[in-house]
């Protein structure tokens, strides 16, 4: 009688085992935190056996698919409004927080050694600023060698939560580019050649000699490329470091209420990195069992991905917050 009992559980041991391997969970969206997301989803399926495919589309696609409730979940550093989650009836939480970083490629200029104004990085977008040895840029770089070049921009091609985020500093330094760009996930470039993603970008500006764009930090430190030291809110020198990212993230405001909308870039504070940016997913209303399996892999990520997160170059979600999304799960998801 034991060994029957034994042996039955043994087989539903290994049913449940063959029934959790064959679960997929299908995401899509932002470039941004997809280096981290399929560090999380490789772990999550040693741990569990249950697999979630993640697809690097940019947040655009990633918006236009989870609204077609053609993936599980969608992605994008563009954070949702509450009046545009009612109306595509989804749900939105913040996963983690990264930077975007302005990348160069000047040969004989180290990471960190190019200082340049938040002024100066929006009239080069602007193709206000054209070469690299142009006197704006020279004043806050004596010593520096810089090159009778032409910059070369490099921007996003696709829908991109990126540009969104790098936009939005953008037009916070500069009026100009606020009247005449404004922000957006797409934009009508005044100058550069686009590429994909944020491995689009980063490859581009790794290949091409006096080029210049901007990407998330992992893709940086990845390509081993180097980045400009840029300014604070309030005018301070700051390079792209983790202090001065965890700096800017503190001071994210989330509310449940508000479905965790909120924008991080130019923040208060001396040594706040001027362009940190959370990014978000996106769950349909409708789909309680399968938006059951996305928190569990989220919440599995909370609990155990923070040292992947600090490896790759992001910032973990302090354990209010994550606290905070837990209630917000057991409130939204039925």
């Amino acid at each position: 009688m034991l060994k029957r009992i034994i042996s039955a559980a043994l087989v539903a041991a290994v049913t449940f085992s063959v029934a959790n391997a064959a679960d997929k969970i299908n995401g899509a969206g932002a470039s941004f935190p997809a280096p981290l997301y399929y560090d999380w989803a490789y772990n999550y399926q040693k741990t569990t056996k249950n697999r979630v495919n993640y697809q690097s589309i940019g947040s655009g696609g990633g918006i236009k698919q989870i609204s077609n409730r053609i993936v599980n979940f969608g992605a994008s550093d563009k954070p949702l409004t509450s009046k545009k989650l009612a109306k595509k009836r989804l749900l939105q939480f913040p996963a983690v927080i990264g930077s975007i970083v302005v990348a160069h490629n000047v040969p004989g200029v180290a990471d960190e050694a190019l200082k340049l104004k938040n002024s100066v990085v929006a009239d080069i977008f602007a193709g206000k600023i054209t070469k690299w040895n142009d006197a704006a840029i020279k004043a806050d770089n004596v010593g520096v060698m810089l090159p009778d070049e032409k910059i070369i921009v490099v921007h996003r091609s696709d829908g991109s939560g990126t540009t969104y985020n790098f936009t939005y500093y953008l037009s916070g330094s500069s009026e100009n580019w606020k009247s005449n760009y404004g922000t957006g996930k797409a934009i009508d470039w005044a100058t550069g050649i686009g590429g994909k993603g944020n491995e689009g970008v980063a490859n581009l500006v790794k290949q091409t000699p006096f080029a210049i764009g901007y990407i998330e930090n992992a893709y940086k430190e990845k390509n081993h490329l180097s980045a400009a030291t840029l300014q604070t809110a309030n005018g301070k020198w700051v390079a792209a470091t983790e202090a001065n990212f965890k700096a800017a993230a503190k001071y994210a405001s989330w509310t449940k209420e508000d479905n965790f909308y909120a924008m991080l870039a130019l923040q208060p504070g001396d040594s706040s990195y001027p362009i940190v940016a959370a990014t978000f997913i996106l769950l349909p209303i409708e789909k309680g069992a399968m938006n059951k399996k996305v928190v569990a892999f989220y919440d599995n990520a909370f609990k155990t991905g923070d040292k992947a997160a600090k490896k790759l170059g992001y910032i973990a979600l302090p354990e209010a917050t994550k606290n905070m999304i837990r209630e917000y799960w057991k409130t939204n998801i039925q």
